[in-house]
């Protein structure tokens, strides 16, 4: 199949493509590398199944494909909260733009939701009937209002124009070629430590998350889109742990001299956050597989040859 996958150069998009690439699909990468990295894509250059595209998806683009992996968007507050405006309009005219190809070339759309779209749950754990509470005009709501209203035009196209959709709801991922500088709690932790200074804890630390390592949502991507189930689907992993432990699993990884610096909760941050995944268990035989320390140690190792940083310690026995 030839497979368009949008912000294939990012952090999720470039593992995807990885795996599509090995399954012997033929793949466009579609992206304007905002975020996104030409280091994660570039054992693929010169391969005659791989091209890339740079393109802004808030701008319409006309090709041929049979399935389109709808990726792109900051994914981060820091980077999402830099230009809401253009967030928005990622989310928007992006998904739009994207649906209106899919209508033409009759191709299925996966859309990469998210976790957000729960909002600050006063459900818990999250289910996919849950409906949310997203403050509209808060800080983070050009990401997660974005979201919602993509996830709408997905399943309007749907009904209306009979486009065949996937919606994944993604938790929490981490993993190798994350950005260092995203301020997403994973890489924070692993970046201060291996640097030696203070991580940064907000709060009490003791808002929850929940893991997935990338190797296994790139899985469940899979499954869901070849699948014959539209979503939402919840994807992440289970398994639930206060920012505290985390910290402090990280710290005694890399560096056990290394400090914790309480610092206030930022406005609309989820005090708790974790994936009811039934349905992707019954639905899609899926579910995590990576125990969270031993994805810690590789996404570590990955960080530390792109830090350049062969003095920070080397990973404790734990």
């Amino acid at each position: 199949m030839r497979i368009l996958v949008t912000g294939g150069a990012g952090f999720i998009g470039s593992h995807l493509i990885d795996r599509l690439m090995t399954s012997g699909q033929e793949v466009i990468c579609l992206d304007n590398f905002y975020t996104g990295r030409k280091r994660n894509i570039l054992k693929w250059l010169d391969n005659p199944y791989f091209e890339v595209i740079r393109h802004d998806i808030t701008e319409p683009i006309r090709l041929e494909v049979d399935q389109i992996y709808h990726l792109a968007c900051p994914a981060s507050p820091i980077h999402y909260q830099y230009n809401p405006v253009k967030t928005i309009k990622t989310n928007v005219m992006g998904t739009l733009y994207m649906l209106g190809l899919a209508k033409r070339v009759k191709a299925r759309l996966l859309l990469a939701s998210t976790s957000e779209v729960y909002g600050d749950p006063e459900v818990h754990p999250q289910s996919e009937d849950y409906r949310g509470n997203v403050n509209p005009i808060g800080p983070r709501s050009c990401y997660d209002e974005g979201k919602r209203v993509a996830e709408t035009l997905a399943f309007d196209y749907h009904w209306q124009n009979n486009v065949e959709i996937r919606v994944a709801r993604i938790f929490n991922t981490y993993g190798p070629r994350m950005l260092e500088n995203d301020g997403r709690v994973v890489s924070n932790f692993v970046v201060q430590s291996l640097k030696g200074q203070p991580l940064t804890v907000y709060g009490n630390g003791s808002q929850t998350r929940s893991f997935c390592y990338v190797s296994d949502l790139v899985d469940g991507l899979m499954r869901l889109m070849n699948g014959e189930h539209t979503g939402p689907i919840n994807l992440g992993n289970p398994d639930e742990y206060t920012i505290l432990e985390l910290a402090q699993t990280i710290q005694k990884m890399v560096n056990p001299d290394t400090e914790i610096d309480f610092k206030p909760l930022p406005e609309d941050d989820p005090k708790r956050r974790q994936p009811d995944i039934t349905k992707a268990k019954t639905l899609l035989g899926w579910q995590p597989t990576v125990p969270l320390q031993e994805g810690l140690k590789l996404t570590v190792e990955d960080f530390r040859q792109r830090l350049g940083s062969p003095e920070a310690p080397r990973l404790a026995s734990i």
